[in-house]
């Protein structure tokens, strides 16, 4: 599992020109999934997600009762190694990839009280965001970074 997280004072989701979800200050997830993932990757992510003291004052997004906001992202896996063409081989097929994001948003609903909004899976999605700072970080959960 890949995770781009992005510390945001706003951020939602856009699709068919309507406002799906949206969140205040909080965090703007991306997710790929590759078909190896497994619900240890999801809790190990949702931990780091909801504690890193990346805040004001070092707090974490607990802490601030902030809200996040997951959208699912295949391309994160995309390859570029050969030719022009991005390789999307890695990812996780769209009916794994659709069950593991699922799975990875009750894991964090379970793990949290805080607000999580989401986009639909598969759907094409205008992602507003006003990043904070910016601060933008890069989660691997198979290097466990």
């Amino acid at each position: 599992m890949r995770i781009i997280i992005q510390r945001v004072k706003q951020a939602s989701v856009v699709i068919d020109q309507e406002i799906y979800s949206s969140v205040n200050s909080g965090l703007l997830c991306l997710v790929g999934f590759c078909n190896d993932d497994t619900k240890d990757d999801f809790t190990w992510a949702v931990n780091k997600i909801l504690n890193l003291k990346i805040f004001k004052d070092e707090k974490s997004l607990e802490e601030i009762k902030g809200s996040l906001l997951i959208i699912s992202q295949f391309t994160l896996f995309g390859s570029i190694k050969k030719g022009m063409k991005p390789s999307w081989s890695k990812a996780a097929n769209a009916d794994v990839a659709r069950f593991l994001y699922d799975q990875f948003i009750d894991i964090c609903k379970v793990k949290t009280f805080l607000n999580i909004e989401t986009g639909i899976f598969g759907a094409n999605m205008d992602i507003n965001s006003i990043n904070d700072g910016p601060l933008t970080l890069i989660i691997d959960t198979k290097r466990r970074e």
